[in-house]
């Protein structure tokens, strides 16, 4: 396997994670606070870097079923983290989250699992 395939990998690993705590963080606390700042802009960055590295990977292994809901999944992420910071800069920090972000939260991020577990399978089967 590519080099930059396998670091693409672990890093978009670290993206799962960032956006993992940022997510359960935000559902669990119902406010915005630093650590669902920092971990949604953690995530955003950990996934533009694996993607850039995926790409220049050239290894052409993946299916266009994961490059689209990969994109599709990135652009869900990208608007709930610009749609938390919105609302931080609007209530400030711990402000109150509305029902309609922690349902689309759950939605977007629950579709980004499946595209990196789908991604997975994937590198691991084919």
């Amino acid at each position: 396997m590519n080099i930059l395939a396998v670091l693409g990998a672990f890093i978009m690993t670290m993206a799962f994670l960032s956006y993992g705590i940022g997510s359960v963080t935000l559902e669990r606390f119902r406010i915005v606070g630093i650590v669902v700042l920092l971990f949604y802009l953690l995530g955003l960055m950990f996934e533009v870097i694996a993607i850039g590295f995926m790409a220049s990977s050239g290894s052409g292994r993946m299916g266009s079923w994961h490059v689209i809901l990969g994109i599709i999944a990135f652009l869900l992420m990208l608007v709930n983290t610009i749609w938390v910071w919105v609302v931080y800069f609007k209530k400030g920090f711990d402000g109150q989250v509305s029902m309609t972000l922690l349902k689309y939260t759950k939605a977007a991020f629950l579709l980004w699992v499946i595209s990196y577990l789908l991604g997975i399978a994937t590198i691991i089967w084919f």
